[in-house]
């Protein structure tokens, strides 16, 4: 996604600061008040990471849900669990929407195809360190042969794949069970709408 231009923000300068599998730029900046005038010079460092889309994917036949669990190495890091139950989720490579990449991911993920897709939102992940964007669907799987390890070998992935009645997702949610953002809102997106969507996929 391009940069985004803003009248109310003055960028003097813009470096990389780290490049690695991820990148880190530092800007100097000024930015309007809220009571008028320009603050003084600020020195931000944004995580960069690129943007990703993620899906929720749901068997409206069997009234469950697609699930993965793998490992994180920030989940470990901040002392959670870490393996995490979130749903399928990937980086938008340039040239792909985010309806490819979940429509990829679902493959790699949890060999599964997927149906119909229903945008839940668009999201800033974390606004105050990165620039990084969540484009949240949810997708018709039909869970009944779903299991097993997934995952590709050059990526290092070794994912389970969870095929998780509803009720039990949204037991696992009101007893803080899950701990990924993306999944907890699009968990909840599922119990606003879910008769909705048996009405529509039936």
């Amino acid at each position: 996604m391009p940069e985004a231009k803003d009248p109310r923000v003055k960028i003097r300068e813009k470096k990389t600061v780290f490049q690695g599998h991820f990148r880190v730029d530092t800007y100097f900046l000024r930015h309007e008040m809220h009571e008028g005038g320009w603050s003084s010079e600020i020195k931000r460092e944004v995580f960069e990471r690129g943007h990703a889309a993620g899906l929720l994917g749901y068997d409206p036949d069997r009234d469950e849900v697609l699930l993965i669990e793998q490992f994180r190495i920030g989940a470990y890091v901040a002392g959670y669990a870490s393996w995490v139950t979130e749903i399928v989720a990937g980086i938008i490579e340039e040239g792909e929407s985010p309806e490819d990449v979940v429509r990829r991911e679902v493959v790699e993920e949890a060999g599964l195809e997927v149906g119909e897709l229903i945008p839940i939102a668009d999201y800033l992940v974390s606004p105050g360190g990165t620039s990084e964007t969540m484009a949240l669907f949810c997708g018709r799987v039909a869970l009944e042969n779903a299991g097993g390890i997934h995952g590709l070998d050059h990526e290092q992935e070794d994912i389970r794949v969870l095929a998780v009645p509803r009720a039990e997702a949204a037991k696992q949610l009101q007893e803080r069970r899950i701990k990924n953002s993306m999944t907890i809102i699009a968990l909840q997106w599922l119990e606003l709408n879910h008769a909705a969507l048996q009405k529509r996929w039936a």
